[in-house]
């Protein structure tokens, strides 16, 4: 028989386990059981203040048959030795299904918009559950369309798949997210799960309003773990926002996309949690449980039957370090990977994706069709030769190239800025109305480069806009003006 959907985890039987707290450090708390056994690890914990507030805490260690090592998930200000602590009898269990579409969720599944308390038959499922085994899971070559020309043409995505966007601090991943949400808005009529790792308080608020203003919030859950609360509510707030994914995708055969920015404040939730456990570090100081850590989370990414969780991750790279072994982990796992560049985005072409080191295990003929996948190998390839004459051309001048690399350097000119592309996010600070491209547009416009037709071109003329039709329209003015 095959072992998914697993069950529901239960409380176990038998009265439920009672000890004390013998140590607080910061997050770190020891608890006493008196009662022969200890609680499993992963279990959660229930401890009472003196005032009577509950602080909810995840066991991570038994330390001896009698002690456990937990960490808490709230702030531990106020908690005292001797303090009461109940086991659970399973893992945290967070609110699923229809009632909690719409709403803002804290890690422990607590209601943080200031809405009506979620009606009594909403169902709760744990936060730690096994991924589908291979045979239940379904492969899918389905595309998930954007409308971003870039990504569409040379890094396209999988309904299904895993999608990790790379880059600095600055660089545009957040924004990038923000116009895949509205993407989904006119594209995708499926359900969608918001995970802020490590948000800003300013990026929730600011995400809150703009699904308010663009009519999907009743179609979406937002789950956060803010950037001042304690290492374990960071850690665990992926988890929580994959489950209620995965309860719309197999109890209510639903395709879901799933958005988590950003999946490094997991990984480095992580290392604190590591580290304020006393284990000993691994490489640049990184928890040596680095790699289970990260698959742990996504190899529960999969589709199971006629229903996916579709995954777009955000991940911070370190001093634009891509040899970091978060980033190389995490990459791992990436089915495909848009790579943001920070030279880039100091030159202005936004999105700032590098069209060479990004990649997608998509863009195969027998997937895409022979004339998407031949068109976006001749994209690379100018633009690779146009980055390889760059220093003979800042040192000598385009006019000491052969005719042949003249011209190839004046078409990657030109694919780089039509690859370029105003968002609706971005409209109220620049002014310039949001472009979708449908990907015929694209593959044609690029096509169109590459055989030489805007050779003649003003390279203004293809820079920020949608399709070339738009860009010939644009070249027409310009010239007119010149005229006069």
């Amino acid at each position: 028989m095959p072992d998914w959907p697993p069950d529901r985890t239960s409380p176990k039987a038998g009265a439920p386990l009672r000890g004390a707290v013998v140590a607080v450090r910061g997050a770190v708390i020891d608890i006493e059981f008196t009662e022969g056994r200890l609680p499993e690890i992963k279990d959660a914990l229930h401890i009472e203040e003196q005032g009577g507030n509950i602080i909810l805490a995840e066991v991570q260690a038994h330390l001896d048959p009698r002690r456990v090592r937990a960490i808490a998930l709230q702030v531990t200000a106020g908690l005292r030795r001797g303090d009461p602590a109940q086991a659970t009898g399973g893992p945290i269990t967070v609110p699923v299904g229809q009632n909690v579409l719409g709403r803002l969720l804290g890690v422990t599944g607590q209601i943080a918009d200031k809405g009506d308390p979620l009606p009594a038959d909403t169902p709760y499922w744990p936060i730690h559950r096994r991924p589908p085994s291979f045979a239940a899971q379904t492969g899918t070559s389905d595309l998930f369309m954007t409308g971003i020309k870039v990504i569409d043409l040379l890094t396209p995505l999988a309904k299904g798949g895993k999608a990790a966007m790379f880059g600095g601090a600055g660089v545009g991943k957040t924004v990038l997210v923000m116009e895949l949400i509205h993407a989904m808005v006119t594209g995708y009529q499926g359900i969608s799960v918001f995970a802020g790792v490590g948000e800003r308080s300013r990026e929730g608020h600011e995400m809150l309003l703009e699904m308010r203003r663009s009519g999907v919030l009743e179609r979406t859950v937002l789950v956060y773990g803010q950037m001042n609360e304690p290492p374990g509510a960071r850690w665990r707030v992926p988890m929580t926002a994959l489950t209620v994914a995965e309860y719309f995708r197999d109890v209510g055969h639903r395709n879901v996309l799933l958005l988590m920015d950003n999946i490094y404040r997991f990984v480095q939730a992580g290392a604190e949690i590591s580290g304020l456990l006393g284990r000993l570090p691994s490489r640049v100081g990184y928890q040596p449980t680095l790699a289970s850590e990260v698959a742990d989370l996504q190899e529960r990414i999969a589709s199971v039957g006629d229903a996916s969780v579709t995954a777009i991750q955000a991940v911070y790279v370190p001093a634009d370090d891509f040899t970091d072994p978060a980033v190389t982990t995490i990459a791992a796992h990436a089915d495909s990977m848009v790579v943001l560049s920070r030279e880039m985005a100091a030159e202005g072409m936004y999105p700032a994706i590098d069209p060479i080191a990004s990649s997608s295990v998509l863009l195969d003929p027998a997937v895409l069709g022979e004339e998407h996948v031949q068109v976006a190998i001749d994209v690379r390839s100018a633009i690779e030769r146009y980055r390889e004459l760059k220093d003979v051309i800042s040192l000598l001048g385009v006019e000491e190239l052969g005719a042949d690399d003249r011209k190839i350097v004046g078409r990657a000119r030109r694919l780089q800025l039509f690859l370029t592309q105003p968002f609706t996010v971005t409209e109220a600070f620049t002014g310039v109305p949001g472009r979708s491209v449908a990907i015929e547009d694209t593959i044609k416009g690029c096509r169109a480069i590459l055989d030489g037709e805007c050779d003649e071109w003003q390279e203004s003329s293809l820079f920020m806009v949608g399709t070339l039709d738009e860009a010939r329209e644009k070249e027409g003015t310009e010239k007119e003006k010149a005229a006069v």
